[in-house]
């Protein structure tokens, strides 16, 4: 039996509970959770705009050691440290067979699967592939990567996912050049990765934009030149900062069709801009079609970062041993299991960056 936060139904609170968790079957492997960090994708899991099957415990992105393996895995043994990878790639499908692995149509089948069951005997499914909100999680082996060398293993839990998708979102979505400018709508968790991301690129302005004027220090500290509290004027003032032209590449990281708007409203004619917030089906973004032919600015969903794991985190890990990539930096909460409703709730009012929970 471990301690592991549940998601019992859609809309529902989530319940830090006993699960009980089977040992690891064949291709599996059993990891202690080290941190794992609160993503809005956990909030979208919990309120519905992402669609899993529940009960479910939630979680995706950690770090932790390997307790033990099931038949069959060689490429990680008790006692490595581990990033989860809550996407893998099955290597067979369309998009894998392109290169383009982080559109894998087979990446959550595991999420259907029982993960483990409720101290009264209720199945539990693993909310997005890999349940890390827990002390312990069972996962496929697929689902492990070993830890980069370098990399403190709790910091180590951000590089699955807000790390992966706020950096992939400059250099292979936008693929930000040197000396472009940036706009990045969104100072939280993987907002905060996408302007250290966009400086490691060798962007000259970088503009922060957020809801929340207390976020200014956080998005400096990360990388922003100039910062933006989020209003109607929030284009015009972005122009007014890039010569009146609008950034070369704008990235969106909050999932509201408003922002996408202000996001390219905010790109200079002929710029990128980037959509990497998840928002729900309900969020309608207008344009017209003489002003797509106008403008001739280019838009661009963001899955994952356009990521690939295997590939990525190395590149990662070299930056955060060089110091151009502070992991810690985009921790302002460490908390425990029990701490994870309000740290939705604290994401809902726009408040801090990446919450971590850490065992």
């Amino acid at each position: 039996m471990v301690r592991a936060a549940v998601l019992p139904a859609v809309g529902a609170p989530v319940e830090i509970t006993e699960i009980d968790l089977p040992d690891p079957g064949p291709g599996q492997v059993r990891v202690r959770l080290a941190a794992a960090g609160v993503c809005h994708s956990d909030l979208s899991l919990s309120n519905g705009t992402l669609r899993v099957p529940v009960p479910a415990v939630l979680g995706h992105e950690g770090a932790g050691t390997v307790v033990a393996v099931g038949e069959g895995v060689t490429h990680v043994s008790p006692g490595a440290g581990v990033v989860l990878n809550w996407a893998p790639s099955c290597g067979g499908c369309h998009a894998c067979s392109l290169g383009e692995v982080w559109l894998c149509a087979n990446a959550m089948n595991g999420a259907a699967d029982v993960h483990a069951r409720t101290a009264d005997g209720r199945d539990l499914h693993p909310g997005l592939n890999v349940a890390a909100f827990a002390e312990e999680t069972v996962v496929s082996a697929a689902c492990v990567l070993p830890v980069p060398d370098g990399v403190p293993l709790t910091d180590a839990a951000l590089l699955g996912c807000a790390v992966l998708t706020g950096y992939g979102a400059v250099h292979h979505s936008a693929q930000v050049e040197p000396g472009e400018t940036v706009a990045v709508f969104g100072a939280g968790g993987v907002g905060l990765a996408t302007l250290q991301a966009a400086r490691i690129a060798g962007a000259s302005k970088i503009v922060a934009v957020d809801v929340s004027p207390e976020k200014e220090e956080l998005a400096r500290a990360a990388g922003a030149t100039d910062y933006v509290v989020a209003s109607d004027d929030t284009a015009r003032e972005i122009r007014a900062l890039t010569g009146k032209q609008g950034v070369d590449v704008a990235v969106e990281c909050v999932g509201r069709a408003t922002t996408i708007r202000t996001a390219w409203d905010s790109t200079r004619r002929g710029g990128r801009t980037t959509v990497v917030g998840i928002g729900g089906k309900d969020q309608q973004v207008m344009f017209n079609a003489l002003e797509i032919f106008h403008w001739g600015r280019t838009l661009s969903g963001c899955v994952y970062g356009n990521s690939d794991p295997v590939k990525d985190l190395p590149e990662l890990a070299e930056h955060v041993r060089a110091g151009r990539l502070d992991l810690g930096a985009l921790v302002t909460d460490r908390i425990a299991l029990e701490g994870i409703p309000a740290a939705f709730e604290n994401m809902l009012a726009g408040k801090g960056g990446r919450a971590l929970v850490t065992f």
